[in-house]
C-alpha cells in the first residue's frame, strides 16, 4: 500500500471539532455559539506544538448530532466520539490518545448515543 497520495502523505489520524452554530434558544445546544471555531484552532495549534502536522489533522466539521453532549469531537480512523469537551481536556486527549493511543475513557460518548435517536440525553425536538 501507498503512503503518499502524490507528495502529500497520509494522516495517521483525523480530527473532527464540532463548529455548529445553533440558536441560543434551542434546547439542545450548539458547540460553536460565537462561530469563531476558537476550538478547533486550538486543538490545530496543540496538535502543531508537539511536532504532528502533517500526521494528525484537525478538522472544523459541521453538527455531529451530539449536541446533548457538549463540544464534541471524533478522532479517526479509531472512530472514538468524545463528548463534553472542554479546553483544559485537549492536551489529554493529544497525550493519551493521539499519541498514545488510549483513548480518554472519561470523555467517551457512550455506544448507544452515537448515531442514533435512542440516547437518553437526547432532547425532544420542539413542536412548531
Amino acid at each position: 500500500m501507498q503512503d503518499k497520495i502524490g507528495d502529500m502523505a497520509k494522516y495517521e489520524r483525523h480530527v473532527f471539532i464540532c463548529t455548529n452554530q445553533r440558536d441560543a434558544s434551542s434546547p439542545r445546544g450548539c458547540c460553536d455559539p460565537a462561530g469563531k471555531a476558537e476550538f478547533q484552532k486550538l486543538f490545530k495549534d496543540k496538535i502543531a506544538d508537539r511536532g504532528l502536522k502533517g500526521k494528525v489533522r484537525a478538522n472544523k466539521s459541521g453538527c455531529l448530532d451530539q449536541c446533548e453532549h457538549g463540544q464534541t469531537v471524533v478522532i479517526y480512523p479509531d472512530a472514538v466520539w468524545y463528548g463534553r469537551v472542554k479546553a483544559e481536556d485537549i492536551d489529554e486527549i493529544i497525550e493519551s490518545h493521539i499519541i498514545g493511543g488510549k483513548p480518554v475513557e472519561r470523555l467517551v460518548l457512550p455506544e448507544e448515543c452515537i448515531n442514533t435517536k435512542e440516547c437518553p440525553h437526547r432532547k425532544p425536538k420542539e413542536k412548531l
